[in-house]
């Protein structure tokens, strides 16, 4: 039989979904699982974009152009205006998700051998997109106990060598759901600038900040224009996630042009996903007013909750709608395999992301577990007396002295 690829080989399961069997295995055995794993809204998406599905008209589903519709780009354009992200139609490309976003921008910047430092824990799939442009990742560690806030610019510089090509970040974070500050943003520029960087900032998550201080992009940093790739997408702010419709922003012409080569390799984005994504930029201020709210009251049942059961600790996210919790526990990957396989309180159980699969560095992140609030709070709390119980129960348990 052939060999299978060596970067088939080295890419990483995804910790949000490889434990994904053992939950259908639970199911099948007739236990209730409530998905902590991943952010898969329960939220409903706007009526409007609904409408626009059901609605269609077209007697052939055709090709969208590679670049997306101009239609859909000149609508965003207003979007991005409400956050201060001065784009025109043409600094768009409309891609399948923001992953898509992610690898074509390393795979228009990045050559085999270069070198792009992410902080830690990261998105578990920018490791994924990394190796396949040939990358390595450096990683910028930050911890719990600091609430996992940027380190100081040395700890940067570091890092950097002739083989570094850009810097990477996630705010709203995912998986900590840590805000990035204006004096962090402005940190990081300087360093793209002193340093001639890419700078990747995936912002999915901007409608999601809980804090009054002013949201700061990669598009307000003055200075470093041609160096910024905005990463979008319409699966989280519109619940959303299954149209596959994601977009990458950058001023830079010349790579612009690049990314559009791998657009037209791919043929073109989902038609079917730009039609609902473009209608719901009309969904009503009312809409996104109750989504908000409904996350402020979920993320304080979540923390408030998680910090009351003995041994664990959670900070505080700012952003997003995920944390990541310390567990009083020998190796969360095991306890959450546990879980769904040997575990269960009044036929039921629950399924989080181990976060060391977010982390690069081997062994950090072994007693950690990504949770996602993106339940209803009774579905929350529910959760919490069931991780309660589970943590009772656990045979690998371990108690700070």
């Amino acid at each position: 039989m052939p060999e299978i690829s060596v970067r088939g080989l080295e890419i990483p399961e995804s910790p949000i979904r490889k434990l994904a069997p053992l939950a259908v295995a639970a199911k099948g055995r007739g236990i209730k699982v409530y998905h902590l794993n991943i952010g898969q809204p329960d939220l409903p998406t706007p009526q409007v974009g609904l409408d626009a599905l059901k609605n269609i008209n077209r007697t052939v589903l055709e090709y969208s152009p590679s670049q997306g519709y101009q239609s859909y780009r000149e609508k965003l354009i207003s979007y991005y205006k409400k956050y201060n992200i001065d784009v025109k139609a043409d600094d768009i490309i409309v891609t399948a998700g923001g992953s898509e976003a992610v690898f074509f921008a390393l795979m228009a910047c990045l050559n085999p051998g270069d070198e792009i430092i992410i902080p830690e824990p990261g998105y578990a799939n920018y490791k994924a997109f990394a190796l396949l442009a040939g990358a390595t990742i450096r990683t910028i560690t930050t911890t719990i106990e600091e609430g996992f806030a940027l380190p100081k610019v040395e700890k940067f510089e570091e890092l950097i060598n002739e083989h570094t090509k850009g810097i990477l970040i996630c705010n709203p974070n995912n998986p900590t759901g840590y805000l990035y500050s204006r004096s962090e943003m402005e940190q990081i520029r300087d360093l793209v600038k002193k340093y001639d960087l890419y700078l990747f900032s995936d912002e999915v998550y901007r409608e999601y900040i809980y804090t009054d201080a002013p949201y700061t992009s990669a598009c307000h940093l003055e200075g470093i224009e041609n160096n910024v790739v905005l990463i979008d997408s319409v699966s989280k702010r519109y619940s959303e996630c299954g149209v596959r419709i994601g977009a990458l922003i950058t001023k830079n012409e010349e790579l612009r042009a690049t990314v559009l080569k791998f657009c037209q390799a791919r043929l073109s984005p989902p038609l079917l996903g730009q039609i609902v994504a473009e209608a719901s930029l009309d969904a009503p201020e009312a809409y996104f007013r109750s989504v908000y709210d409904e996350y402020v009251e979920r993320r304080k049942c979540l923390i408030d909750g998680l910090n009351s059961i003995p041994g664990v600790y959670s900070p505080m996210p700012m952003g997003a709608f995920y944390t990541v919790a310390r567990l009083p526990v020998d190796d969360c990957e095991k306890f959450c395999r546990w879980c769904l396989n040997e575990f269960s309180y009044e036929g039921e159980t629950v399924m989080m992301a181990p976060a060391s699969g977010f982390y690069t560095t081997p062994g950090a992140g072994y007693n950690q577990v990504r949770i996602a609030y993106v339940l209803k709070k009774e579905d929350l709390e529910r959760a919490l007396t069931i991780l309660r119980k589970a943590l009772e129960e656990y045979p690998g348990r371990v108690d700070e002295k």
